[in-house]
């Protein structure tokens, strides 16, 4: 069953329950980019510029442009200008916590499942 507050959402915008499924998708879809996750990480440390960015993860500057610009559009990172540099934070009210938990879960439930990966290899 799909969250109250997400169904009102949906439907203020003229979408039904079964098209919410589709905000899901892009959501977690989001986190299924491994560049984006070591941007994700990054930025929990604060706060960085493109270039910044492209330099500490040994990255192409057009692929963290567009990792970036989904980040962005799906409300993970907020963008401050500052002269000719734009900085990129992560969304303290809901990305920062969901990280949080995200960690949480993974010590517990997921790392392990690295170790049996590697055994069928």
């Amino acid at each position: 069953m799909i969250n109250n507050s997400i169904l009102h959402s949906c439907h203020k915008e003229g979408f039904s329950e079964d098209e919410a499924y589709g905000a899901y998708k892009i959501f977690f879809g989001t986190l299924t980019s491994e560049s984006r996750l070591r941007i994700i990480n990054l930025l929990r440390a604060g706060r960085r510029n493109v270039s910044e960015i492209i330099d500490e993860l040994d990255a192409d500057q057009t692929a963290v442009s567009h990792d970036l610009a989904r980040l962005k559009e799906c409300g993970f990172v907020n963008v401050e200008i500052d002269g000719k540099y734009r900085y990129y934070s992560l969304n303290d009210e809901t990305i920062m916590p969901l990280m949080g938990l995200i960690d949480k879960h993974m010590a517990k439930n997921c790392i392990h499942i690295l170790r049996l990966r590697e055994r069928r290899e």
